[in-house]
């Protein structure tokens, strides 16, 4: 099972499960998962691999889409769902494999494609980073920057380094052995027909036009917008703007 963060109590609105990205956290979710709590609980899970859930050397969206589905499971019912890069993909994964789970589906920055890109390169760095030298958060931060790891990623990487155990809270060795399932996306053959959001950061190219019809005959009900002024990770760029967004498309 899933270790997650609450926020709020159950009210009569739906409740929202938030699936972090690759390399995140429940508690990088924390300040927005707050905001959103005021008139409804949120629900911020750390994916497998990730914070303080179970480490598999599994790490497939079929694998992932099934531990939201229990964790909703365990939390009663059908919820709204909002998830970032990695975490969108394996939203997305279950609301196709579990339909009756899903209300709403919120995709941060993320289409249900193969991407040819990588992100081996972050590993690498966090790998690189001599914890024995690390006191402090900015320690590891200082690292991270001298590696060529941009600045707004330094502070991300690190809310998931456990400082006193001298080790990162993420599975280094099977996120780089499962990388090209990571970057792929399953063939499902399903169709989800609940109302989806695609959001993405106007300076981002992860959800190009191209990529709209794979999406509608996936999720029909599809709609796009984008965030002026950020990038990939929007939900931390651009927070107030992103939670107004989000807000928008749960209450509608």
């Amino acid at each position: 099972m899933l270790n997650w963060i609450t926020h709020g109590p159950v009210t009569a609105r739906p409740s929202l499960l938030i699936a972090h990205g690759l390399y995140g956290s429940a508690r990088n979710w924390g300040v927005i998962s707050k905001r959103l709590s005021n008139d409804r609980q949120v629900v911020a899970v750390d994916m497998r691999n990730h914070g303080s859930s179970p480490w598999s050397d599994e790490h497939s969206y079929i694998a992932m889409a099934d531990d939201l589905a229990e964790v909703i499971g365990q939390l009663g019912g059908p919820m709204d769902v909002l998830g970032h890069s990695m975490g969108g993909k394996a939203a997305m994964v279950l609301a196709l494999r579990h339909p009756h789970l899903v209300r709403r589906l919120a995709l941060a920055d993320i289409a249900p494609v193969a991407y040819s890109h990588s992100q081996i390169q972050y590993i690498d760095a966090m790998r690189r980073v001599d914890l024995t030298a690390v006191e402090r958060r900015s320690d590891a931060e200082s690292q991270l920057a001298d590696l060529g790891v941009e600045r707004a990623l330094q502070s991300f990487f690190t809310q998931s380094l456990d400082i006193t155990g001298k080790r990162w809270r993420i599975n280094l060795d099977a996120l780089a052995d499962q990388m090209p399932r990571i970057m792929s996306f399953p063939e499902v053959n399903a169709q989800w027909p609940g109302p989806a959001l695609f959001l993405s950061g106007g300076e981002s190219d992860y959800v190009r036009p191209a990529y709209r019809p794979v999406i509608r005959a996936l999720f029909p009900k599809s709609r796009f917008a984008r965030l002026a002024g950020a990038g990939h990770w929007l939900h931390a760029e651009k927070p107030r703007e992103f939670e107004a967004m989000i807000r928008a498309f749960l209450d509608a």
